[in-house]
């Protein structure tokens, strides 16, 4: 019986794996309060769209200046919680300034700020069942508590809400989706674990080549229960969520996206890779020759794949 358990936690988790068939982004620049912020915030939020718009099928939603509104922000997740099936995937990034008065985050808006509380709220009527919140601002890791849930993953630049200095986490989590030396595993697609790791490691390479103590320590929580922890620290199933979250594609994957007859081979290629990734997670709950039986016919699949990819 307790076998039997393991191995439908294996299946459940598989299907949480799913290959999504559209990709929502919701990216908001929140209230810069000076005008250097503002324009900085605006600015990453602009490098994102471009970088969002320039996926196939993908729907993208930007908020900045007076568009970001507790309102606006309300009215757009409404209407993706309308649009979207379950198979699609969520993808929300705060840009900006953020609280924490000990016990409630909030998300500083043009107009009233919505709560950490209130968002999950929204991202909870969307039927997207694999979820991802960026939170780049100041105290964001006083909002992991309220966000997480089971499929849905959450990065914080800060690890707590007393952590309340301005950030530079956006600048590299863009940048992060823009760059190849990003994909570590050269499978010509970022995925959410990549971009956390690239942009944590250029956080901490800003502050020691400015000489500053660190005011900031990106953290994460993937599992749907627990504290954030750095990527360092991640251990056990933490940070599988992430890394089988595609963020962008890039290069070849983007170009084979883009080509209607291959479309549907990248397609096997994304769900096959994920598929690797979690029965690498659950090889510890599975009996030896059955992970070798699946592990090697996902291998054997994935080759043949890429070779038609390859033609």
């Amino acid at each position: 019986m307790r076998l039997a358990r393991r191995f439908a936690t294996a299946g459940l988790l598989l299907a949480t794996l799913r290959l999504h068939a559209s990709v929502y982004y919701v990216t908001v620049a929140g209230l810069g309060g000076e005008p250097d912020y503002e324009q900085r915030f605006t600015e990453t939020a602009k490098d994102l769209d471009r970088t969002f718009h320039a996926s196939t099928g993908a729907h993208v939603y930007t908020l900045t200046g007076a568009q970001a509104t507790k309102a606006k922000l309300s009215a757009t997740l409404a209407e993706i919680a309308r649009e979207a099936k379950p198979d699609d995937d969520l993808i929300v990034t705060l840009i900006g300034h953020g609280s924490y008065d000990g016990v409630e985050y909030k998300f500083n808006l043009v107009g009233p700020d919505v709560s950490a509380v209130e968002l999950a709220t929204m991202l909870d009527r969307v039927p997207a069942r694999r979820q991802l919140v960026v939170d780049t601002t100041s105290c964001s890791g006083g909002a992991i508590a309220a966000l997480e849930r089971p499929g849905r993953g959450v990065i914080a630049a800060t690890k707590n809400g007393t952590e309340k200095n301005a950030t530079v986490f956006a600048r590299y989590w863009a940048e992060a989706l823009g760059d190849p030396t990003a994909d570590v595993d050269k499978s010509d697609s970022i995925s959410a674990m990549e971009a956390l790791t690239y942009a944590d490691r250029k956080t901490a390479a800003f502050y020691e080549s400015q000489k500053r103590l660190a005011t900031e320590h990106a953290v994460f929580e993937d599992t749907g229960k627990g504290e954030g922890v750095k990527v360092s620290a991640a251990e056990g199933r933490q940070g599988a969520f992430l890394g089988s979250l595609t963020v962008v594609r890039i290069g070849a994957a983007q170009a084979a996206m883009n080509d209607p007859a291959k479309r549907e081979l990248m397609a096997k290629k994304e769900e096959l890779e994920q598929k690797i990734d979690a029965l690498k997670y659950q090889k510890a709950a599975m009996e030896p020759g059955e992970y070798k039986q699946q592990l090697t016919a996902a291998l054997l699949e994935l080759a043949k794949v890429q070779a038609q990819l390859d033609q």
